[in-house]
């Protein structure tokens, strides 16, 4: 059994109560589905800047009344200090998902951008330490290795910062490590490499590229492709996400925690591949795309390649993704589809 197995058996044994900030939103609203079905106490902040009512409403709709009634909500802004401390009061455990993402949206807007992400970030490690939460677990990004071109990226080792994103995600590393130095407080960072899954908003100008491309696909419009296509990512399907945060949330070994990890599957696929697996997954529940892919300009501020080494989350975390790309993709097109209108 996995340490992972291990803790879904042990966390309805002893309830605790959770803080997901960015609740509403993907990664947010997915926390929050596992931990109310695993009978946990959940408070919940987020100011729908980028989160959804029906994300909240969906998950509603899957967990039992009784996990529900677990689940308190705050409409709130971590920009907002007093916000932060309601939403830390009687808290163990916080994950910490609030942030305006996207590379573009912070060349485009660098100071909303550093107001969330770093302003933001720096409420929440306080309220968090003023409330004595037993651990701060935070979303990090891959773009901390900016210009770097090693492969596969080493938490260790990073280059310069490519967007206002990318510092504002490394500045969080730097608050949480001098917290932990300063006042000992326990932090994990981390640092997640192209999340996908159900709930990913596929519309906007800042919009994802798998939820945008399912959208599209099924709909019949055009797909672009920005560079020639061989850009590649370490996508990473939402259950690894939520595995570890868990795990990070519930270890206490001081060998383990105020580190920063990678979370990812590991692999690598260029954009013209992950064009053909969603076009493959389409075409296995009769929906065909028929058109070519549209290539147009690298976007300003992307990594040409970008790939996890999860050495270090699996041996330090017991982290075990199950899901591959493919096997995630199959998942996320499933769902995608079913609420899509063509």
């Amino acid at each position: 059994m996995t340490r992972y197995e291990t803790l879904l058996q042990e966390l309805p044994q002893a309830p605790k109560t959770w803080l997901v900030t960015g609740v509403a939103g993907f990664i947010g609203s997915n926390l929050l589905e596992t931990l109310l079905k695993l009978d946990q106490r959940v408070v919940g902040l987020d100011n729908f800047a980028t989160g959804h009512q029906r994300n909240l409403d969906e998950v509603q709709s899957l967990v039992t009344s009784e996990q529900w009634a677990r689940f308190r909500f705050l409409q709130g802004d971590i920009r907002n200090l007093d916000d932060c401390r309601q939403a830390c009061e009687g808290v163990d455990y916080v994950l910490h998902q609030a942030a305006l993402g996207s590379v573009p949206r912070s060349i485009n807007d660098p100071i909303t951008t550093n107001s969330a992400n770093i302003d933001g970030f720096l409420n929440m490690l306080v309220a968090a330490r003023d409330a004595e939460v037993k651990s701060f677990t935070y979303a990090a990004s891959s773009s901390t290795y900016g210009d770097h071109p090693g492969l596969p990226k080493v938490e260790e080792v990073i280059g310069k910062p490519l967007s206002p994103y990318a510092v504002t995600k490394y500045v969080n590393e730097l608050y949480a490590d001098v917290f932990a130095r300063a006042y000992g407080f326990t932090t994990i960072g981390l640092r997640y490499f192209n999340v996908f899954g159900k709930r990913q908003d596929p519309y906007g100008a800042y919009a994802a590229v798998i939820p945008k491309w399912i959208a599209s696909m099924v709909k019949g419009n055009n797909i672009y492709i920005n560079g020639d296509g061989s850009t590649s990512r370490d996508f990473c399907y939402i259950e690894n996400a939520i595995q570890a945060n868990l795990l990070a949330a519930n270890s206490s070994d001081e060998r383990v925690v105020n580190q920063v990890y990678n979370v990812a599957a590991g692999g690598c696929c260029s954009l013209v591949s992950l064009f053909s697996y969603i076009e493959e997954e389409l075409r296995s529940i009769s929906i065909s795309y028929n058109k070519e892919p549209i290539y147009r300009d690298f976007r300003v501020g992307d990594v040409k390649h970008s790939q996890a080494d999860i050495d270090k989350a699996c041996r330090l975390l017991g982290y075990t993704p199950k899901y591959t790309v493919r096997k995630g993709l199959k998942k996320a097109v499933q769902w995608y589809v079913q609420r899509i209108d063509a």
